[in-house]
């Protein structure tokens, strides 16, 4: 098995609880940890025996476009949204952060991660 990783894409989204974060919004980075078999690609140097970094890059933008109170939940679409596009995936990890989230307190980000395996 074979490990892949996107990370750190940064997005501007506008998630939360309260009114004006729908309104404001904040930035949010995602990792995504996808485990497959890439040997093939490894020897061929052809794309579409692997996973494709740009349609990673791209589901995450669009689920990350659609407006969630959790990011739990903005997680839960990324997540079921690879599942469905991606081919070979046997493990997936996905990593939603919020930098500055609007709280009562000096914090510098908050973060869930959603664990998936066939």
């Amino acid at each position: 098995m074979n490990t892949i990783l996107v990370e750190g894409i940064s997005v501007y989204a506008y998630h939360g609880c309260l009114e004006e974060e729908g309104r404001i919004g904040c930035n949010y980075l995602v990792d995504v940890t996808m485990e497959t078999d890439f040997s093939e690609a490894a020897k061929s140097d052809d794309l579409n025996q692997t996973i494709d970094y740009v349609t990673v890059y791209n589901i995450v933008r669009a689920q990350m476009t659609i407006r969630s109170k959790l990011i739990e939940h903005a997680g839960q679409r990324i997540v079921d949204e690879l599942k469905a596009t991606l081919k070979g995936l046997q493990k997936l990890s996905v990593k939603v952060t919020k930098l500055n989230p609007p709280m009562n307190g000096n914090v510098e980000k908050v973060s869930i991660v959603i664990e998936w395996k066939m």
